[in-house]
This record gives C-alpha cells, sequence and structure tokens, in this order.
C-alpha cells in the first residue's frame, strides 16, 4: 500500500504542477466561480425596476403631472420620454426604445370625479418579467392634489387599465423561445470555431496550410463559411418547432429576421475565430466557450430583464453579441418591427463583426509556434 499511495501522489503531483503551467485552465478555475457569484449576487435581479417608459398626456391638467410624478416615485419605470399622441408611443414600444407608455386621456379630470380608470398602460408583453411588474401597477392608489376633483385621495381598485401587446396571454414560451435561438447559436457557432485552428494545430495539418499561398483573412473566411449554414439550420429549428410546438406567433417580415439572423451568426463566429487563436488546445477553445456563454445566459436578457441590471452588469451585457441579438429577434419576431427600427443593434453586430475578424487574422500566424 506504500508503493501504491506513492505511486498515486507522484501522478498527482505531476497532474497539479501541469494544471499550473496551464494558464487558461489555472484561470477558469479561479474566474468561473468568481464571476458567477459576482453575477448571482451583484448583477442578476428578479426585482424589476426603471424599466424605461414613457408618457401621453391628452389633458394637460395638474391632476396628470401629478399621477405622472406619482407613478414616478415608484422606482418601477423610468420616464425616459414623452409622446404627443398613443401612436408615437406604440411605434416606439415597437421599435424597443420603451418597454410601457402610460397614456392619460383628455377627460382625465372627469374620470377621476367619476371613479373611473385614470389612463391605461401600452406594455409590451413579450417580456413577461417587465408585464408583470407593470400590471402591478395597475391598482396603484393616487394621491391628488388639494383643489383637484374628489378631494386628497383616491381609493384603490383599478387605477389603470392595461394593455398587453404582443403576448396578452402572458405565456413565458413566446418570450423564451426567440431569445433561445441568441443562447444556443452562441454556445454551438462559438464552441464550432473556436476550435477551427486548433483542431488544424493538435492534427498537424497546420504543416500544410504554412505551405500554401493562401492569405490569413482568406483562411478566416473559409473556416467561417461552412458554420453559417449551420447556424442557419439551427435557427430554423428552434423556430419552426417553437411555431408548431408552442404556437409563438411570428410578426415581421422574412426577410428581417434573415438579415439580423446572419449579422448575429458572423459576430458569433469571428468571435469564436478569435477564441481559436489563443486557445492552445481544444479543451482550452471549450473552457474559454464556456467563459463568453454564462454572461451570455444571465446578462443579455435572456433569462432576467436587462433593466434590472445595475450599470456595470449592463455595461458588460453590451460587449456580449448576444444582448443585441436578443433584442433584435424580440423586435422582429414578436413586435413586427423593421430593421430600420433596431438599426443601432444591427450596426453594433456588424462592426463587432469585423472588429473580430480583423483581430484575429492579426493574431494568426501560419508558424508552429
Amino acid at each position: 500500500m506504500t508503493g501504491s499511495a506513492r505511486r498515486i501522489m507522484a501522478v498527482a503531483d505531476k497532474e497539479l504542477r501541469q494544471l499550473s503551467r496551464d494558464r487558461v485552465t489555472f484561470g477558469m478555475v479561479v474566474m468561473i466561480p468568481l464571476i458567477q457569484l459576482l453575477l448571482f449576487g451583484y448583477a442578476i435581479n428578479t426585482m424589476v425596476r426603471d424599466i424605461p417608459v414613457a408618457i401621453v398626456d391628452l389633458s394637460g391638467s395638474a391632476a396628470a403631472r401629478v399621477i405622472t410624478e406619482q407613478v414616478r416615485v415608484t422606482q418601477v419605470v423610468d420616464i425616459v420620454a414623452i409622446y404627443d399622441t398613443p401612436a408615437e408611443a406604440e411605434a416606439a414600444v415597437v421599435a424597443g426604445t420603451i418597454r410601457a407608455a402610460l397614456v392619460l386621456p383628455h377627460d382625465l379630470t372627469q374620470r377621476l370625479v367619476a371613479g373611473d380608470t385614470a389612463g391605461q398602460w401600452i406594455v409590451d408583453g413579450s417580456d413577461t418579467m417587465v408585464g408583470s411588474a407593470l400590471l402591478g401597477l395597475r391598482s396603484m392608489p393616487l394621491q391628488i392634489e388639494a383643489g383637484t376633483p374628489q378631494g386628497a385621495y383616491r381609493p384603490a381598485g383599478t387605477t389603470f387599465e392595461v394593455a398587453l401587446f404582443f403576448n396578452p396571454e402572458r405565456r413565458s414560451e413566446v418570450n423564451i423561445v426567440p431569445g433561445l435561438t441568441a443562447v444556443i447559436l452562441t454556445m454551438t457557432m462559438i464552441l464550432f470555431t473556436s476550435a477551427a485552428l486548433v483542431r488544424e494545430r493538435e492534427r498537424g495539418n497546420m504543416e500544410l496550410l504554412i505551405t500554401t499561398p493562401i492569405y490569413p483573412l482568406e483562411l478566416m473566411i473559409g473556416k467561417l463559411i461552412p458554420y453559417i449554414f449551420v447556424g442557419i439550420i439551427q435557427i430554423t429549428i428552434i423556430l419552426g418547432l417553437g411555431r408548431l410546438v408552442f404556437a409563438v406567433p411570428f410578426n415581421g417580415q422574412f426577410t428581417d429576421l434573415v438579415v439580423i439572423t446572419l449579422a448575429f451568426i458572423a459576430a458569433s463566429l469571428t468571435l469564436g475565430l478569435l477564441i481559436s487563436t489563443v486557445a492552445r488546445t481544444q479543451m482550452q477553445a471549450m473552457q474559454m466557450t464556456v467563459f463568453i456563454l454564462m454572461p451570455s445566459i444571465l446578462l443579455s436578457g435572456f433569462m432576467f430583464p436587462y433593466d434590472a441590471m445595475p450599470l456595470p452588469a449592463q455595461y458588460i451585457a453590451e460587449v456580449l453579441p448576444a444582448t443585441h441579438f436578443i433584442r433584435l429577434i424580440r423586435g422582429v419576431y414578436l413586435r413586427g418591427a423593421e430593421v430600420e427600427q433596431l438599426l443601432p443593434d444591427l450596426l453594433w453586430l456588424a462592426g463587432f463583426t469585423v472588429l473580430m475578424l480583423l483581430i484575429a487574422t492579426l493574431r494568426f500566424r501560419k508558424t508552429l509556434d
């Protein structure tokens, strides 16, 4: 047993030494639990606050200003815009500029006198957590200024009507299925391409590439093309089954869906290529993919509302392609938005693709080091 224990300890010592020399793996040992702790303990917040909303004040009365301020101090919403008509507010909801709008009618004063509802919330119901938070304002009591009709206090009841657009039944699968495309494509596209150059190196094929006249950029683009078709097949399966099995409605244009999908696939593939120029083994490539995947799931708005996150977490989320694609696909697929209305996120994905491809090309060297 003494000899067996000695041999076991020798193997364990060798494995520890090898692990300590593998900087990527050793870094993952420390960084993965650290990042998960920070994400779940600090960045993830199920209490939805500061939802960007707009006000449409058709009455222009003092009561409307008081109601607006009382809605603001709930801290559930953040009033970021004021529109003149409900049509403008609806267009902003479709474009994703705001998540909801409170419409205060012309006859607000008369409604308060009669004890009727004070207005209506127009809500983007495609995000069920945001919709639930705004539904909580439906029965908020109103404190009206002295001198306005009906005295100082409005009894609790149905204070506001709520119209949930795009998902009136509040089905979670309507929100999840489009967002799931971002998570699955992030995982597969980055994983496949992150191992592309590493696999060539491990199999000894790099010598063949060295002897060819191919340029680094040509090699990078050639590596990407087959996986574009893989991504198209995957998103077709996800959205097709989402339509057939879960009856997720498609409210947009097919051409817009193709444009945003290709933009996200390209961004994910180029990020995977950059990882492949850093990783030395396929195991390292897989570990680095997980390092990207976890924040993409937790910070992109797929599981938790983006607006509920603290600003540092939002800054990190803005760097992730999945964050922009989730906005795009939910806008096009669920809200029927046009690409022109979602242009900032689309341009960001295009710029990210060019930047990652440039960096990966510069990092690639047709050598064996």
